[in-house]
């Protein structure tokens, strides 16, 4: 990602697309997402957070979609910006030479969108787009 910090709407619009993202690569619709969270996160509400209509959803959400797909919590807070990104953790390390830091980083699973030093958020929506095309791709042909 740049240095630049994303603004609320460009941090809904990329949570958004990671959220679809994670759903779609489980092959859940949004109902069966709301059945998985104990009815914590409301199909509508989904929908609105994958469209990037809410910038900020609460900690109590995340760690809802966090349990329903899997994935670490610490990951979503950090995606809607309550914690800091592991890559302005990274580089303020380095500069301040703290090597317990940056094992600490490094060895953290990052997502292949986070691999690529300097990637905006209109990039990083336009890979998950493509990945979701993909993944509806794979699942046609698995269909044939």
């Amino acid at each position: 990602m740049s240095d630049q910090p994303l603004n609320d709407s460009q941090r809904a619009e990329a949570l958004g697309a990671y959220l679809k993202s994670l759903r779609t690569g489980l092959e859940l619709s949004l109902r069966q997402v709301e059945e998985i969270s104990d009815n914590q996160v409301s199909n509508a509400y989904l929908s609105q957070l994958e469209n990037g209509k809410i910038a900020k959803p609460s900690p109590h959400i995340l760690h809802s979609l966090a349990s329903a797909y899997n994935v670490p919590y610490e990951r979503l807070m950090e995606r809607a910006g309550y914690i800091p990104a592991l890559s302005s953790v990274a580089t303020r390390a380095a500069r301040q030479g703290d090597p317990a830091t940056l094992a600490r980083v490094a060895k953290h699973g990052r997502a292949a969108t986070h691999s690529i030093e300097h990637l905006t958020a209109e990039e990083e929506t336009a890979l998950l787009t493509y990945l979701n095309v993909w993944r509806g791709m794979q699942k046609r042909e698995k269909g044939r």
